[in-house]
């Protein structure tokens, strides 16, 4: 048995394919796990921080010349393993940068982590959330890639200057993203788009196809098929006549109570959903001047799907890597949406996951397990091209 497993013997090892475990029926390790525990036992202390960031061993076996899996199932890495140096000697601490810069006259913040010499990943969030909603997943990724999360104008920390001062549109939103990485010097990344962060980046896609070498979309739409029409039927009406009926139904997005139902409809465990996530939302939403700047990009949301036709065109043509994590209970963009990439990237992976439109909020070990496979695989093939 393998000391400090608690009777259950494990082999686990890091490959930026996420992590892997192996056994028998009855827990005793398979053919090949001596070697895979030397290699864990070898691990430099990046691979050891990764695996503590997961706190759980995603199961995504089998693997070639291994034993296959017996069942799928989390399995707790212990705090403490004499088979291992001490956690203290091993692991260092990721940091998380949380920087600023000056774009056009306007402040913008950014998280900021890893290497600078690892491969990028651009996140985009979504509304009404800001950087924050990568805050667990930027520490879990930075061990082999360099992570940029900024939050757009008028969200999170950076400026929200009046829709007099500065005209929101997605154009705009993607022309201060652009200038921003060009300021930082990145010229080449992989992108994880969520909600308005995928409408900011295909128009960067578009732009500047060369540059981008993968991307993971979380509820992240380029399709007709993901609207539900339900909830955008409202925001439809007010773009095609901006009025005081109009506007009073989508004001009521801007409500502490629906921000909430975004977190939590489709989670299955609502429970494990932080408060702070809507009350933090809310708080920025209600700035002085905020709703105005929400109202603008609520009537330039109708000029995303004639969009799509030159995204699709961008994905035939580049035939991009693309992972689709969507929430299977996402009642924003339903799960037709995420489907919909096969029809122009056959090659796209997509999972529909239990939980809804902020999937990183109660399915981040799934989705962090998705998301490492992917990155691996794609970013080391782009690199060698």
């Amino acid at each position: 048995m393998v000391p400090g497993y608690q009777g259950i013997a494990r082999t686990i090892r890091q490959d930026g394919g996420g992590c892997r475990c192996l056994t028998r029926p009855g827990g005793e390790v398979g053919p090949g796990g001596g070697a895979v525990l030397q290699a864990c036992r070898r691990a430099s202390r990046a691979e050891f921080a990764a695996i503590a960031h997961c706190r759980q061993a995603l199961l995504l076996g089998p693997e070639p010349g291994l034993l296959p899996l017996v069942e799928a199932r989390f399995v707790t890495i212990p705090a403490r393993s004499d088979a291992y140096p001490p956690w203290s000697e091993r692991i260092e601490m990721i940091a998380v940068h949380h920087r600023t810069a000056t774009v056009n006259g306007h402040r913008v913040f950014y998280r900021e982590a890893g290497q600078s010499d690892a491969p990028v990943v651009v996140l985009l969030h979504g509304f009404p959330t800001s950087s924050r909603m990568f805050r667990h997943l930027i520490p879990a990724l930075a061990d082999r890639y360099h992570l940029l999360a900024p939050d757009h104008l008028g969200f999170g920390h950076s400026d929200a200057p009046s829709s007099e001062e500065f005209a929101y549109t997605f154009d705009a939103l993607a022309d201060v993203t652009e200038d921003l990485l060009d300021q930082v010097g990145v010229s080449r990344y992989a992108m994880y788009v969520q909600d308005y962060g995928a409408p900011i980046g295909w128009r960067l896609a578009l732009r500047r196809p060369h540059v981008v070498k993968a991307i993971i979309t979380q509820s992240g739409n380029a399709y007709d098929e993901g609207f539900v029409e339900e909830f955008w039927r409202a925001v439809w009406a007010y773009a095609d006549g901006p009025g005081p009926e109009t506007e009073a139904a989508v004001r009521r997005a801007f409500e502490l109570e629906a921000i909430r139902w975004q977190y939590l409809t489709g989670v299955s465990q609502p429970d494990v959903v932080d408060p702070d996530t809507w009350v933090f939302d809310h708080a920025q939403l209600h700035r002085e001047g905020n709703d105005r700047v929400q109202l603008a990009l609520f009537r330039d949301y109708a000029t995303n799907p004639p969009l799509y036709p030159a995204v699709h065109e961008y994905f035939r043509t580049s035939q991009v890597p693309l992972l689709a994590i969507w929430g299977a209970g996402d009642r924003i963009f339903g799960p037709e949406g995420a489907r919909a990439f096969a029809n122009d990237l056959p090659n796209a992976e997509i999972h529909l996951i239990d939980g809804g439109h902020f999937l990183l909020e109660s399915q981040l070990d799934t989705a962090l397990g998705y998301i490492r496979g992917f990155l691996g695989r794609t970013l080391s093939a782009t690199a060698s091209q």
